[in-house]
């Protein structure tokens, strides 16, 4: 855990602009209640006193007293990592066609709408990778909308609320035809531009009418190494775009790679279709279609473009200025109808965090319910050892950590037996000759919380028992007395095959590290840290998403 800094070493202004307390903060939202301004411009730390939790400040000269949690100036310390703008190209995942191959983002649309982890995957996929795609979502007109406000709000446009893609008798846009349509961001034209857009396919028989993206973000990546200047230059030009109808007149200069206050891509927007006469001096207008020539060729790249087929049901949301979409030509006598809708990220990312913080709430009910379990059913006696059961699984942590072991591995080592805990079959039957199947048990009840890293060895520690009785012929004699009877009730040393198939499991390593730390966590003459010791360990291995 990183230390805080002191509050002497902090500046005065920012420290005292973030008092947390109900004078400077509405406790209901957390909105400030004061202007900068009046704060004393000779503001200044009077008496600094140290909390059970952090530190509380006086201050000079108009005697506020503010309070700050360890924790708060550890995290928001001055050049701290902060969770960044995630519009930007930082923490976003880049990838080329074949990164994606075989395994699309997606999720059924019952299990979206009914597990928020399954929902909360799906928009992080939309943030992270840029595009997500919903299987199943009921073929009705109007449908999309649904979709839509499942994490945020339709943006409406000249298009309308929602807007229906198939030919048109009088098309007032291209995809209103069966032509092809290049990679592309849509309404480039407007000043905000929808950052989201849905497409929901109710029909799709025509022959052609395929689906593309292209990872913009990547392209323009890919021109800045290898290109510089390029890059440079289409990051400083505006770009008109134009859109103009019968009833519609709709303008936005904007370049085509834009960059935030630190030179990070933040939105692509591309559409040859919508750029109207550049009007600048002559050398620039030949450096810009240099580098606007060399964007276009990065951007049809075919390694860059990730091709498939819409098929009835499925609703594809992506990131408008990111992702570039397009698709093949198709027959217009064919049936091919999509209908699509408009929304924001800003939306989108709200509800994400939304469900991260109640998966955090209900991550530290888990850990509250796992302190009980060590506190209570944990006092009692471990299966004939001459410890607790508690004592033998901080014993093992313990020794994991001694060991210089990864976090997950610590975790593992510290929860590896919790399928004694109100399983199925008990460890008292377990110690009858019923093989409780404890190491199955719980890892797969610690899989809703933990990823592989920490449930696969946990999975593996009995097997690895077994394991090293067959290929360490002095193991066996090492064992407890107790653990020779169970290893007889779990299925006796492993046969050749079944240890090569064990030694084939890419967590093999890790189940016999903690098969290792087990056997040795059986000591009553050994202390060792408390469940509190680890907690902060198992939060921040805690899934949430």
């Amino acid at each position: 855990m990183v230390e805080p800094p002191s509050v002497q070493d902090l500046p005065v202004m920012w420290l005292r602009d973030n008092c947390p307390c109900p004078r400077c903060r509405d406790p209901r939202n957390g909105q400030k209640l004061f202007q900068i301004t009046e704060l004393p411009a000779d503001l200044a730390l009077g008496a600094v006193r140290r909390t059970a939790d952090g530190v509380e400040v006086d201050w000079a000269p108009d005697g506020h007293r503010s309070v700050y949690s360890a924790q708060w100036l550890a995290a928001s310390r001055p050049g701290a990592p902060g969770p960044g703008d995630r519009r930007s190209e930082t923490g976003k995942t880049l990838w080329t066609a074949a990164d994606l191959h075989g395994r699309l983002p997606e999720a059924g649309w019952a299990e979206y709408l009914g597990d928020p982890e399954v929902k909360a995957r799906v928009l992080e996929s939309v943030i992270g990778l840029g595009f997500a795609l919903l299987r199943d979502v009921p073929c009705r007109e109007g449908q999309v909308l649904d979709v839509a406000q499942t994490f945020g709000y339709v943006r409406e446009t000249n298009y309308g609320r929602l807007f229906d893609v198939r030919v048109e008798p009088d098309p007032n846009n291209l995809a209103f035809t069966g032509a092809r349509i290049t990679p592309h961001t849509d309404n480039p034209y407007r000043d905000p531009v929808p950052t989201l857009q849905l497409l929901h396919c109710l029909s799709n028989e025509a022959a052609g009418g395929d689906s593309g993206l292209v990872d913009g973000f990547r392209a323009a990546a890919t021109l800045r190494a290898e290109d510089p200047e390029a890059f440079a230059v289409l990051t400083r030009t505006p770009v008109p775009f134009r859109f103009d109808d019968a009833r519609t007149v709709l303008a936005a200069d904007r370049p085509l790679i834009d960059v935030d206050a630190y030179g990070r891509i933040r939105e692509v927007r591309f559409n040859n279709r919508s750029i109207s006469t550049l009007r600048l001096p002559a050398g620039e207008l030949d450096a810009f279609y240099r580098a606007y020539r060399t964007f276009a060729g990065i951007i049809l790249r075919p390694e860059l473009q990730l091709d498939f087929r819409l098929s009835p049901g499925d609703c594809l949301i992506f990131d408008n200025v990111r992702l570039l979409h397009a698709r093949t030509a198709f027959e217009e006598s064919g049936a091919r109808h999509l209908q699509g809708a408009y929304a924001d990220l800003d939306a989108l990312a709200g509800t994400l965090a939304v469900l991260r913080r109640e998966r955090a709430a209900a991550g530290g009910e888990f850990l509250d319910r796992l302190a009980e379990l060590f506190a209570g059913e944990g006092a009692g006696a471990y299966l004939g050892e001459r410890v607790t059961m508690a004592e033998h699984m901080l014993q093992t942590a313990a020794r994991a950590e001694r060991a210089g072991a990864p976090d997950a591995l610590v975790a593992a080592a510290l929860l590896h037996d919790v399928g004694h805990f109100q399983g199925p079959v008990s460890g008292a039957e377990l110690m009858a000759g019923t093989d409780n199947r404890h190491s199955h048990t719980g890892a797969d009840r610690l899989a809703d919380w933990f990823g592989p890293e920490v449930t696969e060895p946990v999975r593996l520690h009995v097997a690895a028992k077994r394991y090293l009785c067959a290929v360490e012929p002095e193991y066996l004699g090492r064992l407890s007395e107790a653990s020779v009877y169970t290893l007889q009730v779990q299925g006796g040393p492993m046969s050749a095959p079944e240890a090569a198939a064990y030694e084939a499991d890419p967590y093999a390593a890790d189940g016999v590290a903690v098969r290792r730390w087990d056997d040795e966590g059986k000591d009553p003459e050994v202390s060792a840290p408390g469940f509190a010791h680890f907690r902060p360990l198992l939060a921040a291995l805690l899934r949430t998403v």
